[in-house]
Parts: structure tokens; sequence; C-alpha cells
């Protein structure tokens, strides 16, 4: 096997053997190895147990505000291809990770992943204990923490740590969204999807793209009445980042396609707010589901699924339960009996906590695409 290397004449570089320092918001310190942009970054920490697929999950717009950490010992094995990618740009706050490996064995790879982290100014730490690190997150719960390559002063970081917001309150979607309405698919496709991007993954617009749909997307702020205009056939809320209960402007927007009677289909966020919109609280998770192998029942056909997931909020599961004659549960987590999936009763309109266009994960659930398109029919 042919081991890949940095461009860099002077691989490995230098930088990737110089001291890190991790420090979680409890006061828990982690050292370690730096790796990728030399710098500090802060975010609420989190951890994915994927054994694949990293790079699509950097760039995943719904870990925009995180530290991510991988529970799989080896990341960048495979190296980066160019377009491996699910936004345009890596969106996580800063990597930790046990093994950070820049040389690469795929020969059809563009780059290895310092190189990538280089260019897109990630701040990451290697050879840390990530086994005890998400062992302690499990226990403690989900908290800001800070990563440094340029000083290992624990109350200089302590300092800059404590001015960093919550992810509780925190609005995101506006941040990462289309700045501009743009056109995806055949404009001669049998259905027209409006789809609100709130921090939306390619390959669910590839999902849709697949289903003889023309979609046209837009950011998250838009009125109401200019997507109307367009006339769609029905309604998609995408995943994104942040809390739900921080965007009152989606919520309006959701009750107004609701009240339009046009189907409507919601992933992750998108299921918070289409809760929201029906008068159900949402909630934070004590350290989230991140990974591609979570469990799912669904309720109405019986089955179970593997799935890919990457959320940190979720729909208050006992309201869900107490509000029998506006909404029913169609799916939950087989883990920990957490909301999956909800349908309303009143309206065409249904939703997904987990990623059924699953990049990267199993394709279990792509079936919920159908279904929505069959609605549209």
């Amino acid at each position: 096997m042919t081991l890949m290397t940095s461009n860099n004449p002077n691989f490995p570089h230098r930088h990737y053997m110089s001291k890190a320092t991790l420090l979680l918001e409890d006061g828990t310190v982690f050292t370690g190895k730096a790796a990728g942009k030399t710098g500090t970054t802060t975010g609420e920490i989190c951890f994915n147990t994927g054994m694949t697929g990293y790079q699509e999950i950097f760039t995943d717009p719904s870990y925009t505000g995180q530290v991510l950490v991988a529970t799989n010992v080896h990341i960048g094995n495979y190296g980066i291809k160019n377009q491996e990618i699910e936004s345009d740009s890596v969106k996580i706050a800063g990597f930790v990770c046990r093994n950070f490996n820049v040389p690469y064995s795929r020969l059809l790879a563009d780059k290895s992943i310092q190189d990538y982290f280089e260019q897109e100014g990630v701040v990451a730490i290697h050879d840390v204990d990530t086994r005890a690190l998400v062992q302690h997150i499990r226990q403690r719960g989900a908290m800001n923490c800070i990563i440094s390559s340029e000083t290992d002063d624990v109350a200089e970081l302590k300092k800059r740590l404590d001015a960093t917001p919550s992810m509780a309150g925190l609005e995101l979607s506006s941040h990462v969204t289309t700045r501009e309405p743009y056109f995806i698919g055949n404009e001669n496709a049998r259905f027209r999807v409006a789809v609100m991007d709130f921090g939306v993954k390619k390959n669910i617009l590839r999902c849709f793209d697949q289903r003889d749909c023309y979609l046209k997307v837009f950011p998250a702020k838009t009125d109401f009445g200019e997507i109307k205009t367009w006339n769609p056939h029905g309604y998609f809320l995408s995943n994104g980042p942040g809390d739900p209960a921080s965007m009152p402007y989606a919520v309006e927007t959701v009750k107004k396609m609701l009240a339009d009677g046009k189907p409507l289909f919601g992933i992750c966020l998108g299921q918070q707010l289409l809760a929201l919109a029906a008068g159900l609280p949402t909630y934070k998770l004590h350290h989230g589901h991140r990974g591609l192998n979570h469990p799912v029942k669904n309720l109405l056909s019986g089955k179970c699924e593997v799935t890919s997931q990457n959320h940190g909020f979720g729909v208050l599961e006992q309201a869900v339960y107490d509000a029998p004659s506006v909404v029913e549960a169609t799916h939950i987590n087989l883990n920990d009996h957490t909301v999956e999936g909800i349908r309303l009763k009143n309206h065409p309109a249904f939703s997904v906590q987990y990623h059924p266009e699953a990049s990267p994960g199993p394709h279990d659930a792509r079936y919920l695409f159908d279904e929505f398109v069959g609605m549209l029919a």
C-alpha cells in the first residue's frame, strides 16, 4: 500500500508535533499535540461515533459553533477529496481526535487532512485520550470548551472560555443559510419543492433531485409571501445549527406553511421547528445524538432502521404523547426512547429527527423522501 503525504517538503509538519491544550468549561484539562491551524478556538464540545465519513461531518452546517470529538481512533487515513462535502466550507469550530493521520492511503484523495485544516483555518488537537474525554462528556453533559496551540496558560484560556456564549438560546441558522435563493434540478421536473435553508446538506438536495423534484432553496428568513409566489407543490424544512427556540421567525413561517395546506417535510432542526409551530416545546439533550449507527423504530410499520444523526436538541417527548389530537409519534430512538419522528394529525406534515439522506451513513431511511414525493402526487 502506498502512503500519500503532504505537499509540504518538510513533512511531517513541525506544528503537527507541538503542544496543544483542551480546557473544558468544568475545568477539566486535556493535553495533546497541535494539528491544523495554529490558533485558539472555542465552542460547545460534542462527539460523533461514526467510523467513516469525517469530511462530510466536518462540512455539515449543523455542527456550526461546535468542537467535534471523533471517537474513531484514526482520522485522516483516507485523505480529503474535494467533492466529498456537505456545504461549501468546514463548519466545525474545532476538532479533537486520538490519531491525526497526515499520510493517507487513498490514491483518489486530493490532499491530506493537515493541508485541508490549514486551508480551512481549523484549529485541532490530537494525541488525546478520546475515550476518557467522551466518557466525561456522557457523564457531565455538553459544555463549552477551548482548544489552543498558542498558549497553555489555563487562567488565560479560562478567561476566553468564559466569554463564549452557551449553545442554549443561540440562533445560528441565519449565519449559515444561503444569502440568495438558488435552484437545483430540472425545471421541467414533475414537482416543485420550496426548501428552507437553515443549514441544508447537499445530499438532501440530491435526494430530492433524484426523485423528479425541482428545488428553489430560500434563505432562512425569507418572507412566506415570497415563497408562496413561486407556487411550490410542497415545503421542506432543512437541518441546521443552534437552538430552535431562538428562531421565532422560522416558527412563524412554518405556521403559514401549515395554513397553506400543502405537504411539508422536515429533517432534524426541521422537526423541531415543526413541533414548535404545532405548540410543542423543544429542549436541550444532555449530550446529543451524533453518529452513523443509531437504532430507530418506525412505530407505523414496526420496522427498525439504523440511522445517521446529528442533533443536540429534541422535541419534548411527554408533550407529544399529551397531544394525541394534534400530533403522533412515528419514530422513537431505541437507545433512549426520545421521539425521532412526528406526524401532524390535521395537516399533511411530518418530520424526523435524524438524517435519512445519510451522508455519511446507512440508507435505511431513504424511503422517507419517497413518502414525501408520494404526498406531492
